[in-house]
């Protein structure tokens, strides 16, 4: 496969070190001219316009964007938009594993045959969205850069305990891990564990008396709502397990 990266940003420069131990690949600059039949723009939602318009005529186009409706490519045929549902931080900070991880296509034949391709050669798994693109990228969003606010977060509340700050994110990413890797292979309603799921309600005011006593008030809005969010979680086990306990 010949394929040109336009853009070498942290996505551009992670696929094409990827791609490029066993595929003919050419990182080009953005504004620069792509030259290969099979062009990805790996470029921000607001450059994407302009970047094709450096496309030649006749190659096959996608563009990164988890979000923008791959029209904004017209008048180029094929087209299409090759998404990867992971996060990139560049190749100097770590390159992701991407063993069958999905990645969103749409478009044209043409250009889902190349997204596919690309999905193949990555050992990515392609997945059409049929639905609002724009909430397939909230829930992107909410998976991925919230989990990272919310690991913020309580690195600031193991901090206020007395670990230092710096070494806080690395003792709480294997629990956050895990617990992201139980929920998706059983469920999240099954995964969930802690003081929600076995009913301590003595141990969540405990968590919030000691917010408050730590000048972290700011955050109970935030540990109520998710505690309620929890709550549902619960309640939809257990109406799971009432059906399923029907039946039996």
């Amino acid at each position: 496969m010949h394929v040109s990266i336009v853009g070498p940003g942290r996505l551009g420069r992670t696929l094409a070190a990827l791609l490029s131990p066993a595929h003919r690949v050419e990182l080009v600059d953005r504004g620069g001219r792509a030259q290969a039949p099979n062009v990805v723009l790996a470029v921000p939602d607001s450059a994407i316009a302009d970047a094709a318009q450096t496309v030649p005529e006749g190659a096959v186009v996608l563009h990164c964007s988890g979000t923008t409706p791959f029209g904004v490519l017209r008048p180029h045929r094929p087209a299409g938009s090759f998404h990867p549902l992971m996060t990139f931080p560049g190749p100097e900070v770590g390159i992701p594993e991407l063993t069958g991880v999905p990645a969103a296509i749409a478009g044209d034949p043409e250009a889902l045959a190349l997204g596919r391709a690309l999905a193949a050669a990555l050992g990515m798994r392609a997945i059409e969205v049929p639905g609002d693109r724009r909430l397939y990228h909230a829930a992107a969003v909410i998976a991925g850069n919230f989990a990272t606010v919310l690991l913020a977060e309580a690195s600031r509340v193991l901090a206020a305990a007395g670990v230092p700050e710096s070494e806080a994110p690395g003792l709480l990413a294997p629990l956050a891990r895990q617990s992201i890797e139980n929920a998706g292979r059983v469920g999240p309603a099954h995964s969930l564990t802690g003081p929600v799921a076995r009913g301590d309600e003595a141990t969540l005011a405990g968590h919030r008396e000691a917010l408050r006593d730590a000048g972290l008030e700011e955050l109970l809005p935030l540990y109520d709502e998710l505690t309620q969010r929890a709550r549902r979680l619960v309640d939809e086990k257990a109406v799971v397990g009432a059906v399923v306990g029907a039946k039996v």
